[in-house]
């Protein structure tokens, strides 16, 4: 009952945060490890049961991404390749040397939202314009990214978005919870027909992580634009810091 408790905790508080700044990972792959599953077992678990924490992230932003269809489609196609090329990697190679530049990715992912202003003018073109092209490299590393390791995934993919496509922040991480969405289940087909995935874990985690991708949103909408830009910024720092801990 205390490792029942203690997943469905972890999935509520992982769902959330995905929803709010993504990175839920760092909570829920470490409750995994904490209870006995190998390192691998427990990352393509995770991956599968935080799936409907993602689609409870993009129905709570329905709102958001009313006239956004097209811009999502586009984006999604994109993300997909870069999935597919992530989910391979986790699956055929050992990746210590990625693992080793994924806090440094992810810090720089932080700074680089918090610079995003500044950013967007250097790179992003005049506003109402057309997104620059560089947003598809950067949403296909995105996804290459979020199926190796989903940890900072959100972070990366907001950062991509707001520096290269001009719009609300609300409207631009509801876009970013539909990439997410995206590659998460890219990973989930993956990961169920070739990965070690252990669906008693899956089976605590997925509906915890669905409430809390509701609670989420929520939670983000109460927030301004820079209020939320800060939010993730702290959040992606603090996952950065433990990713180089662990």
């Amino acid at each position: 009952m205390t490792d029942l408790l203690f997943l469905l905790g972890a999935g509520l508080l992982a769902g959330a945060v995905n929803a709010l700044a993504g990175g839920g990972t760092l909570i829920s792959f470490p409750a995994l490890v904490a209870l006995g599953y190998p390192s691998l077992t427990a990352s393509v678990t995770n991956a599968v049961a935080l799936w409907p924490g993602y689609l409870g992230g993009v129905l709570g932003y329905r709102a958001e991404l009313r006239g956004q269809r097209r811009r999502a489609t586009a984006l999604s196609i994109t993300t997909v390749l870069g999935a597919v090329v992530g989910s391979a990697l986790l699956l055929l190679t050992p990746g210590k040397l990625f693992e080793s530049l994924v806090p440094w990715l992810v810090a720089f992912a932080s700074l680089a939202l918090l610079a995003q202003p500044w950013l967007r003018k250097l790179f992003g073109g005049e506003a109402g314009g057309p997104p620059s092209k560089m947003v598809y490299a950067g949403v296909f590393l995105g996804g290459c990214y979020g199926a190796y390791f989903n940890g900072g995934m959100g972070v990366l993919l907001l950062t991509v978005l707001g520096m290269f496509l001009h719009d609300n922040l609300h409207r631009v991480n509801a876009v970013r919870a539909t990439l997410s969405l995206v590659i998460s289940t890219v990973s989930v087909v993956a990961f169920s027909l070739f990965g070690p995935v252990q669906w008693q874990a899956v089976a605590v985690v997925a509906p915890a992580s669905l409430a809390g991708g509701f609670l989420g949103t929520r939670l983000a909408k109460l927030m301004s634009a820079k209020v939320l830009r800060g939010v993730v910024v702290a959040f992606g720092l603090g996952v950065a810091v433990a990713l180089a801990l662990h």
